[in-house]
């Protein structure tokens, strides 16, 4: 039987299993087919794990033979990025500290998803400790970007979005902890999501930044992406942060449309200095198209969010610097030989373990929290994260959803920007309010660049809880945009160093 695994949607694989049109052991030698003919070129992954696959595709097939209802995503390759623990899997966040590190329990998003039917195709490379917009920063080297193996995929999940991209898996899973998954979905032309804070459970994921981190889907479509996040969603005994709310089916109200939407353009956003005139005329496009949907579209402007950049930068590397105290060489990870006594062992084995932006980011975020400075740099940026969420709140208050660009430039070229951290910085400028807010927020293609032709990304902002109206209004604008985000064929020895 012949089909093409790196085209189809969850539902179509699903569907095909459930139909007995090719089975889910089919799926997995054709997902490593593809993944053998593309990944030397991507580097989207840093383990593979084709037993494990196996194993799972086997009790699919079995379930078809037997006559059982397949769950939602039976026989669905997926891949999980690499600080989400599964037992028979590594998890290194990319970095040399926990190289080698065994998973000792499972993610419970990553569980969930499992649960739901779907194969455990590997472990998907990124900016080591999430620490990053491009995911130059692993310790294993670059993701590449399908659509120009010369530029980023973004970051830090920029493996995860680059295996969807690429056709070698039809979902993943990344974390968001300041755009980490919105961002790299813009730079990719893929379908990327992070859900509320709180909706999914963070049990099991490597901490970043504990306040900000939340896990969300990559997809080939805003249908694929609800699948995956009715999946994940729930309450979580194990994480203190997740909520007791009522999950909704977010494909329900798919095919709803917008007609009396009230869809919010957040102006003074679009017209930032550094947001190129080809992310400015796709997004101002994208809102024509809701608008001609029978959408009800006003402007509001955020001028707190504007500082949101600032405030991140100070409250993400402060809980980086708590979260990664035990990282010591002591309890797990890099431990270096024959040290002279504890502090050297301490001290010799994370300047060995951490790379350079783990480094900046840990100094960074211990000096804000010092004696002397904890109220002038931490405080204020709370203060101020408070304000964005309140700006936000008396915006929906007139808004169903908001409209901003997701990424101000498209892809950059790998090494660009790796001696300006604040160039880099500055690609978040438009996901980072939704994370110090705590909303939810979804990334789609828009259009192509004219003189690129590399995927721009539009952001769909939602009400607090309420993805399945986001999810919506991003249905609505994907159908009308009918776009083909197949990635150019590029030539497959290439590889940048």
């Amino acid at each position: 039987m012949s089909f093409d695994v790196s085209t189809l949607s969850a539902r179509a694989i699903r569907d095909g299993i459930a139909a007995r049109t090719f089975s889910a052991a089919e799926v997995v030698d054709a997902t490593y087919a593809r993944i053998d003919a593309v990944e030397g070129a991507v580097h989207a992954f840093n383990e593979l794990t084709p037993e494990l696959a196996r194993e799972a595709a086997g009790r699919i097939d079995a379930m078809v033979a037997a006559g059982e209802p397949l769950p939602p995503l039976a026989g669905v390759p997926t891949g999980f990025k690499d600080n989400m623990n599964l037992v028979g899997t590594h998890t290194t966040c990319s970095s040399k500290i926990l190289e080698g590190f065994k998973s000792p329990y499972d993610c419970t998003a990553v569980r969930r998803l499992l649960n739901a039917g779907a194969l455990p195709i590997g472990k998907c490379n990124m900016d080591e400790f999430a620490f990053g917009s491009s995911t130059e920063n692993s310790a294993f080297g670059p993701t590449h970007n399908p659509w120009d193996l010369e530029r980023v995929p973004g970051g830090s999940s920029g493996g995860s979005a680059a295996s969807v991209s690429a056709g070698m898996v039809a979902v993943s899973l990344g974390s968001d902890t300041g755009g980490s998954i919105r961002q790299p979905g813009a730079l990719t032309g893929t379908v990327a999501m992070k859900p509320t804070y709180g909706r999914v459970s963070r049990y099991g994921v490597v901490a970043f930044a504990s306040s900000l981190d939340q896990i969300g889907p990559f997809a080939r479509s805003v249908e694929d992406a609800a699948l995956v996040l009715n999946a994940i969603s729930g309450h979580d005994d194990m994480d203190a942060t997740s909520v007791r709310e009522p999950v909704p089916d977010f494909t329900a109200t798919l095919g709803d449309g917008v007609k009396g939407l009230r869809i919010g353009v957040v102006r003074d956003m679009l017209e930032l200095e550094g947001c190129a005139a080809e992310v400015r005329s796709a997004t101002e496009a994208s809102v024509k198209l809701l608008e001609g949907l029978c959408a009800e579209v006003g402007d509001v402007d955020l001028p707190m969010s504007q500082h949101g950049l600032a405030a991140y930068y100070i409250i993400g590397p402060a809980e980086a610097s708590s979260n990664l105290a035990r990282f010591d060489g002591i309890r797990y990870g890099h431990r270096v030989a024959e040290p002279s006594d504890v502090l050297d062992l301490y001290m010799r084995s994370r300047a060995e373990g951490f790379g350079p932006e783990s480094i900046r980011r840990i100094m960074l975020g211990t000096y804000a929290l010092s004696a002397g400075y904890y109220d002038a740099y931490y405080g204020t940026a709370q203060k101020t994260r408070t304000l964005i969420t309140r700006e936000f709140e008396a915006a929906f208050e007139r808004f169903d959803v908001l409209i901003t660009p997701t990424s101000p430039t498209v892809a950059f070229k790998i090494g660009e920007r790796a001696e300006d951290p604040l160039a880099m910085y500055l690609s978040d400028v438009y996901t980072i309010p939704l994370n110090l807010a705590g909303l939810p927020g979804v990334s789609i293609p828009c259009a192509k660049c004219g003189t690129s032709g590399l995927p721009i990304g539009v952001q769909v902002i939602g009400k607090h809880f309420d993805e399945a109206t986001m999810l919506q209004v991003a249905a609505a604008l994907e159908g009308a945009l009918a776009l083909d985000m197949t990635p150019p064929a590029f030539p497959l020895h290439r590889r940048s160093s």
